[in-house]
């Protein structure tokens, strides 16, 4: 089957957050998507709200709320260890379920620094990134960007460096970028609204209910 893996700590999963999963649903290209309850994003402070456990919980009786979703509310990175890189998780799911094909599923802004992660080409040629888009961005400048940090940091198995396939054959990346490193931009109209307006809304004392899955 072909996975969707959204993640994130999802405090707390909104209507944003359910629109992608209903535009993830529909589309032929996943079977399911996962969403993968994050203890801790290791470029972010760690926050003071839920914890990781009441998060995934909170998570399934919204995903239960809406049973016509193909989605599965997945706890595997609470049993790991911290740092929680993606690529880590991506391997212990394809560890767990081999016969699953796994995408990883990311907002625009995370694709513009994508290049900071752990074994990012690795993860964008093995794996392969699903962008939804976010308000005032250039993804034509991204993919750029994203090419050039490529070339200087390229998948071992995608090309050695003397800019040969491991078979042997010659390859440019920049005309062999799209079929190395896959990057597939989403047709998702943006939902403008994010967990972090939405807590900041709750500790002013507002009603957040309409916001929330």
């Amino acid at each position: 089957m072909r996975i969707a893996v959204y993640s994130g700590s999802f405090n707390p999963l909104h209507i944003g957050h359910q629109a992608i999963m209903e535009y993830l649903t529909r589309q032929k290209e996943f079977d399911w998507v996962y969403l993968v309850v994050s203890p801790q994003n290791p470029f972010k402070a760690a926050e003071n709200n839920l914890t990781a456990r009441d998060r995934y919980d909170a998570a399934v009786a919204a995903v239960k709320r809406h049973p016509e979703l193909n989605v599965w509310v997945d706890d595997i990175e609470l049993s790991m260890e911290p740092p929680h890189y993606t690529i880590r998780t991506l391997d212990a799911l394809k560890k767990r379920e081999p016969q699953n094909d796994f995408t990883l599923v990311i907002g625009a802004d995370n694709l513009e620094s994508i290049h900071k992660w752990r074994d990012f080409p690795r993860l964008l040629s093995e794996y392969g990134v699903a962008v939804y888009p976010r308000r005032g961005t250039d993804l034509d400048v991204l993919r750029r960007q994203l090419y050039e940090e490529c070339l200087k940091s390229p998948a071992p198995y995608v090309l050695d460096p003397s800019g040969t396939y491991p078979e042997g054959g010659m390859i440019n990346l920049e005309d062999d970028f799209e079929s190395l490193y896959h990057i597939t931009i989403l047709d998702q109209p943006m939902v403008d609204i994010s967990s972090t307006e939405i807590r900041e809304a709750i500790s002013r004392g507002e009603d957040v209910s309409r916001y929330l899955m």
